[in-house]
């Protein structure tokens, strides 16, 4: 399979590749046992389906009704992005006779759109509002799954997990809460062995990542009032905005700042000596005059000593995208993320700041395995010999341009006295 996350290979036999996959799912239903044939994303959802106690004959429990759904519904957050979700999936479900579907973080449908006959098809196997989905409940499907799984999936045909489900395709995105990086529940589009293309499963995701920015925009982290704003990454030379003035800070004055906003309780001079100089000889009268120079262009009042503080809150974008990985808002945080720390600097503690907070970002889109946000950081001045990402876009979009990337970075790496540049801390 090229694509584990496609459901079926170019010039695959969809009536084949249905015949496969029926037998499979009798040898698993029958004997616990799945057949290499079957993708590794629907082999592991078959068991954790059977772990769950799910069986192939079973039906969808319709657990919200009439005005509990109603109201769940208004309450929920997806409420808010929905005239932008019917606005890309609904002409596409009608046209194509599909239909539009969202899930929350449990799996429970709150709104099934599009075609009427295929709606009135999908009520027969409760594939309907109020109905609860989750993988733990119907076994495989895109919607369950995709929330149990956290990324995008497409099911086709027989590799959904319930016996009368098995005549529908569908993908399915998650859609994260842009401030805590939760799952707030999933996009789905269900019909016909038509949707069994990477174009439905790359669409889905691209209205799913449209609906975050869309979140983000009707509930933006604010920064708390008065507070003052620095911008560190993808510069040399920080600007920190506030009381109605930018100021362009230099190198060294940039590292002070972004130093101090790490400690807001302040450092001595000798703690700011050893984070700013590799250089021991360097005197504290040097710091103190950079110290002096810096208080002078901030404005009366801004940074004091004994120990060295800033005295207004300081929101750094360094913070940002630190609270966004935290909380699993990875597409959110690459966002944030216009480049290494200061790049220029070679002050020890910012130096290793730099690094921990590049690496953190690599590894959370490495792990996610989104190939947008991959081909993003792979493409950029400070990823573009990353030989780690380029695999892992490899794996996630195994297009003849970005195998050939790969191929070339391999082979440098494997030429005598080759060498691959890391990705720049």
């Amino acid at each position: 399979m090229t694509d584990p996350w496609v459901a079926l290979e170019p010039g695959s036999d969809p009536v084949e590749r249905v015949r496969e996959l029926r037998r499979a799912h009798e040898t698993f239903t029958a004997a616990g046992t799945v057949t290499r044939r079957v993708r590794p994303v629907v082999a592991d959802s078959w068991r954790r389906s059977a772990r769950a106690g799910v069986g192939p004959d079973g039906t969808a429990q319709v657990e919200l009704t009439d005005d509990d759904l109603g109201s769940y519904r208004a309450d929920h957050p997806l409420a808010r992005v929905m005239p932008l979700v019917r606005e890309l999936i609904g002409p596409f479900a009608a046209d194509g006779e599909h239909l539009l579907a969202v899930c929350d973080a449990q799996g429970r449908l709150l709104w099934v759109e599009g075609d009427a006959a295929t709606r009135r098809r999908a009520d027969r196997m409760n594939f309907v509002p109020g109905a609860r989905w989750a993988e733990s409940a119907m076994g495989t499907n895109a919607p369950g799954t995709a929330v149990a799984v956290d990324r995008p999936v497409q099911v086709f045909a027989a590799e959904h997990f319930a016996r009368r489900v098995q005549p529908w395709t569908c993908a399915a995105a998650p859609v994260h809460d842009p401030r805590t990086g939760r799952v707030l529940g999933a996009l789905d589009i269900t019909g016909g062995d038509r949707l069994a293309h990477p174009h439905s499963l790359g669409f889905v995701q691209a209205v799913a990542r449209a609906a975050e920015s869309q979140l983000a925009l009707v509930s933006p982290v604010r920064t708390p009032a008065g507070a003052w704003e620095l911008a560190a990454l993808g510069r040399d030379e920080a600007h920190l905005r506030g009381g109605g003035r930018t100021i362009r800070l230099s190198r060294r004055h940039s590292e002070i700042l972004v130093l101090l906003t790490r400690h807001p309780e302040g450092l001595t001079g000798d703690e700011l000596l050893c984070a700013l100089y590799e250089d021991e000889s360097v005197t504290p009268v040097t710091l103190r005059a950079e110290l002096a120079r810096l208080r002078r262009i901030l404005g009366p009042g801004l940074l004091v000593s004994r120990p060295y503080r800033l005295t207004a809150a300081v929101v750094s974008d360094v913070t940002v995208v630190e609270r966004r990985l935290d909380s699993g808002a990875v597409s959110e945080a690459a966002s944030a993320y216009r480049g290494p720390l200061l790049p220029g600097s070679q002050a020890p503690a910012v130096t290793r700041l730099r690094r921990r907070l590049g690496d953190a970002l690599r590894a959370a889109l490495i792990a996610r395995g989104d190939p947008d946000l991959l081909a993003d950081w792979a493409r950029s001045p400070w990823g573009e010999d990353d030989i780690g990402v380029w695999r892992a876009l490899t794996a996630a979009r195994p297009t003849a341009a970005v195998r050939a990337r790969l191929g070339e970075l391999e082979s440098e790496l494997a030429a005598p006295g080759g060498w691959t540049r890391p990705a720049p801390r």
